[in-house]
């Protein structure tokens, strides 16, 4: 097998970021066509990325009750439709690897001679249907399983002999647990699995059994947005996606290695979508892996930028932070802290300045948080880098 799954896992960083934005700038025409579109912003470098609105879930939401089933946008080649919660829909297509999900499945080592018993859904949502694509592109076949009765997916995991398994973490060790129980002997050698959390003991676990299992980061808006290789060193981008990290509430790229918000633009020429906020945390990776892919690297999934918060009955979102801070041009970074004191919400305000006067930024921690609250001044550069703009301390034992 290949040690690599095409020659642009192996590109230098200015042959990649070239072939990005001509591919971006295709995107931004194709996008151009639609009606009341707000992304007119030159984009001649992804630095340039910036420079447009981030689109939020909520407002594919919006946009989709207004205009069904994609709110507008153009979408073509699509032979299925999926709905999740929300409801939100996705579109799905049947050319090659259309989620791009069979250069992960490459890394794993699976391809022809593998038999992918897929654990993944396919109804309504589009997991298996990733999944089946990416099989299909590395030559695999697929025992298109879904979840439940495990007494069946083990008997047909035995009589297909199948080497590969595909799902969530957790839902491996339900079938060989029952496994063990039915005194069968499964033939698993290789796990790709995501949608939850892969702990490291658990991944021993299978390593014990000779299952090797590596986890990937995709949604179903965006499919595969980036994967582990054998080195098992953060994980790798996709090439179809242009990934930032962002201060949670803006759009604004955070300095490398600090935690921010997701945010991916797809380079998928049926589904454009541009900017698009995922919702979760992570942090860019210095250097490459040692696997000898040069793409840039995430730490992978560390945690919700979505941190709205209710505090004295009122919602407080990372949105609200960032409005504060572009308020004060003296203020450099804001991060809310929520604790309980004698059975009340305590609401402190740390604010990045040279400042020494705290009353400057009353009365808009009031306007704009829409509740007072006790408001400390720290120097420029002291406030953790973990991604956090609120963070909510209370406990109610």
């Amino acid at each position: 097998m290949a040690q690599f799954f095409d020659d642009l896992e192996t590109r230098s960083a200015d042959a990649r970021e070239a072939a990005q934005v001509a591919a971006l700038q295709t995107q931004l025409a194709r996008v151009a066509a639609q009606e009341d579109t707000c992304l007119t912003a030159e984009v001649e470098s992804l630095a340039d990325l910036a420079k447009l609105p981030v689109l939020r879930k909520s407002d594919l939401a919006g946009w989709q009750t207004e205009k069904p089933p994609f709110g507008g946008m153009v979408v073509e080649n699509a032979t299925h439709v999926f709905q999740s919660p929300g409801p939100i829909y996705e579109p799905g297509g049947s050319s090659h690897d259309w989620w791009r999900m069979g250069r992960f499945l490459h890394a794993a080592g699976v391809g022809k001679g593998d038999t992918v018993q897929n654990c993944f859904g396919y109804h309504l949502t589009p997991a298996g249907h990733i999944f089946e694509s990416g099989a299909r592109a590395v030559g695999a076949r697929v025992l298109p399983a879904g979840t439940g009765q495990t007494e069946l997916q083990v008997q047909a995991a035995a009589h297909l002999g199948c080497t590969a398994y595909a799902g969530t973490p957790d839902y491996l060790k339900v079938i060989l647990d029952k496994a063990d129980e039915l005194g069968t002997k499964l033939a698993f050698a290789k796990a790709v699995v995501g949608g939850g959390a892969l702990f490291p003991a658990m991944r021993q676990a299978y390593a014990d059994r000779g299952i090797a299992c590596l986890q990937c980061y995709a949604t179903a808006d965006l499919g595969n947005i980036a994967y582990e290789s054998p080195a098992m060193e953060g994980m790798i981008l996709d090439e179809g996606v242009i990934v930032e990290i962002v201060t949670p509430g803006t759009g604004d790229p955070v300095a490398e290695g600090e935690v921010g918000e997701v945010v991916v633009t797809a380079l998928n020429p049926d589904y454009p979508l541009i900017r698009f906020a995922t919702g979760d945390l992570s942090a860019i990776l210095p250097g490459q892996s040692p696997c000898g892919r040069t793409n840039t690297r995430i730490k992978g999934w560390m945690g919700r930028a979505d941190q709205t918060t209710k505090i004295k009955g009122m919602f407080v979102r990372p949105e609200q932070v960032a409005a504060l801070v572009a308020r004060h041009d003296d203020v450099d970074k804001a991060r809310v802290t929520v604790t309980r004191r004698n059975d009340a919400d305590v609401m402190s305000v740390a604010l990045e300045t040279m400042n020494a006067n705290a009353e400057d930024y009353a009365a808009s921690v009031s306007e704009i948080l829409k509740i007072r609250g006790e408001i400390a001044l720290v120097s420029p550069g002291s406030l953790p880098k973990d991604g956090k703009v609120i963070d909510d301390q209370r406990t109610y034992d």
